[in-house]
């Protein structure tokens, strides 16, 4: 039986707004919020910039609808929005209908000369980036629109991959993975708890050539062996709960990139990663989000 997932879409009024509203969804399970703004924007094919999110916009955001039913969601949704006098659409979407939604929607995405991620049916970037990556995202989540997954390529462009062994946690398409493996990584291990992530991951890496990534279905970040670069493009509550796992999979001088950050999120992830051994190197934000990169000192 195939699976079927909640649809959630909103209007919000400011960026302050948009992001209470994102913590407060994804408390109660909500994944893959896709803010958009009218007019031009994040899906004109060109690099992001920091104008959109500024105001208000517009976000859709997804559930398994069997979650959605066995947690009684429906009524804590009201409750969000009755409290900030925002209402919302509900619609259900199967997985055979998402290509259809997708691929009417899909436009590249350029990370200035450095990575362009595109459909099978777009053509080449012109000008060319460095790097171009073919993603079919089906039910996952991360092609590169959103301002997370965005940002962890930037930070990616200055960390030196080659020759290194990479975990990349909560991989969704197997994008970063894949760009891993592009920047020399000599082993990937890509990891996430949902089936459709997993498959849809072992499609894009099939159709991006990718030799050196292997893909595993767990539900924590712990693995019996470290690595030199560790990624953990997910979300707070999920980076709280495995920072443990997460610190003993480091190795020694090795690169932690976390996000699926608020930029208020910073400052307690700087201290929870603090109190593991991290020392933090840089930030990138974007649109009310954040990456961060750190450098394991122990």
């Amino acid at each position: 039986m195939s699976k079927e997932y909640i649809q959630i879409a909103f209007d919000f009024n400011t960026q302050d707004q948009f992001e209470i509203l994102v913590a407060q969804l994804s408390n109660l399970g909500f994944d893959g919020f896709n803010e958009e703004e009218a007019g031009p924007g994040i899906n004109d094919g060109v690099e992001l910039t920091n104008e959109l999110g500024k105001g208000g916009g517009h976000c859709k955001t997804f559930i398994l609808n069997t979650e959605y039913l066995e947690n009684n969601t429906e009524n804590e949704l009201n409750n969000i929005f009755n409290n900030t006098n925002l209402t919302y659409s509900k619609s259900i979407i199967k997985e055979e209908n998402w290509n259809a939604i997708w691929e009417s929607n899909f436009e590249p995405v350029r990370v200035d000369d450095f990575v362009g991620i595109r459909a099978n049916f777009h053509p080449h970037f012109e000008p060319a980036v460095q790097y171009e990556i073919n993603i079919t995202p089906k039910m996952s989540f991360g092609t590169g629109h959103h301002a997370t997954t965005f940002t962890v390529m930037q930070l990616m462009e200055g960390v030196n991959f080659e020759g290194k062994t990479v975990y990349d946690f909560g991989t969704g398409t197997g994008i970063l993975a894949i760009l891993a493996e592009k920047l020399g990584a000599t082993k990937v291990l890509a990891v996430d708890n949902d089936d459709w992530c997993i498959e849809n991951s072992k499609e894009n890496i099939f159709n991006n050539d990718s030799k050196v990534i292997v893909i595993q279905k767990v539900e924590t970040a712990i693995q019996p062996e470290q690595f030199e670069i560790v990624i953990a493009n997910v979300n707070r509550h999920i980076i709280e709960a495995n920072m443990i796992e997460l610190t003993t999979v480091t190795g020694t001088g090795g690169t932690l990139v976390l996000s699926g950050l608020l930029i208020d999120d910073q400052e307690d992830m700087i201290n929870l990663a603090g109190d593991n051994g991290f020392v933090f190197e840089k930030a990138k934000p974007l649109n009310g989000w954040i990456s961060l990169q750190f450098i394991k000192r122990h």
